[in-house]
């Protein structure tokens, strides 16, 4: 096997607060990144979370969670209680409502995360740095885009999923522009079919990807040489180089999609710090069908490698 790099991963750690049929709200570990950190260990990459989480109850719940996963955690605890997210459920799709101010995983300086970074580049060489969801907004864009620089300048390759959240923005146009620069810097980039109609395209579909791909290249991901196009039950694209190729989404019961793009995701990155060289049609198939794992379960649970290769060598998997 070639050399492994190690993931870090910087972004929201939150409870997802899921509005169940009679009323009350169940209390779910969340957060897109923190997700993401847990479908790539689980797939068997190493992979430490780099944010704060709080000292409450809520903060060591996702603590715990991460540890049992085998997540290495980042930073000291903080003071600042864990972010919520309120999520009502519509025909299995989800909507939020967010409570960002003040909280745990915003607690955090750009000088002590480099020096972080910094001491793992001489420890085990430059990784790969993850980021992307809510802390892409303004005024947070600032701290993520000058550490994207700092780490850059130390060799590390920049993971980036999108992960728009235009209903969390107070300013929806400074936001899209946000991203766009922050997007600039990322060599490994993903964007969901919702992404990318907020970028500005009307009804994007797994057809038009390899035409999406060239365009994001063109005008804001110059560096991106690793693209991931989600579209829902469409399926997806991946696109690696110079080489592309869609991949239908198998058939599942679905119980919700929470978390899935971040499976699929943490799926793609894990198997590409594991195998540099890994043949496109194998990532994609394995992260392809970890994410429809995730959906048949309530919330985000990234199943194993061995899940998810049993799965794909059932019949019934394309």
């Amino acid at each position: 096997m070639a050399h492994a790099s190690r993931i870090y991963v910087l972004g929201e750690a939150l409870m997802d607060c899921v509005m169940q049929p009679d009323g009350h709200f169940l209390p779910l570990r969340g957060g897109s990144p923190y997700n993401m950190a847990r479908a790539a260990c689980l797939r068997g990459a190493y992979v430490r979370y780099l944010n704060p989480l709080s000292k409450d109850a809520f903060g060591r719940e996702l603590a715990a969670q991460l540890q049992g996963d085998g997540v290495t955690l980042g930073t000291a605890d903080s003071q600042a209680p864990t972010s919520l997210a309120l999520v009502q459920l519509h025909q299995g799709q989800p909507s939020y409502s967010f409570y960002r101010e003040g909280v745990a995983d915003r607690d955090y300086r750009v000088e002590t995360m480099a020096a972080l970074l910094r001491d793992a580049t001489v420890a085990h060489g430059p990784g790969i740095l993850n980021v992307g969801s809510l802390l892409l907004i303004p005024p947070e864009n600032e701290k993520v885009q000058a550490l994207l620089e700092l780490a850059r300048t130390m060799g590390w390759t920049i993971s980036m999923d999108i992960n728009m959240r235009p209903q969390v923005a107070h300013d929806v146009p400074a936001y899209v522009h946000a991203v766009k620069a922050l997007m600039a810097q990322a060599d490994w980039l993903k964007a969901s079919d919702e992404d990318l109609q907020v970028l500005g395209w009307a009804a994007p579909t797994l057809a038009e990807a390899p035409g999406l791909v060239q365009a994001l290249r063109r005008q804001w991901a110059p560096r991106a040489r690793h693209i991931a196009l989600t579209f829902g039950a469409q399926g997806a694209y991946l696109h690696v180089g110079e080489s592309g190729i869609a991949m239908a989404a198998p058939r599942i019961a679905v119980v919700d999609t929470v978390g899935a793009g971040d499976t699929f995701w943490g799926n793609c990155v894990a198997d590409w710090a594991m195998q540099p060289q890994a043949p496109l049609p194998t990532t994609l198939r394995l992260a392809i069908h970890a994410a429809a794992i995730n959906c048949g379960r309530s919330g985000c649970q990234p199943p194993t490698l061995q899940e998810t290769q049993a799965f794909v060598a059932t019949p019934a998997a394309p």
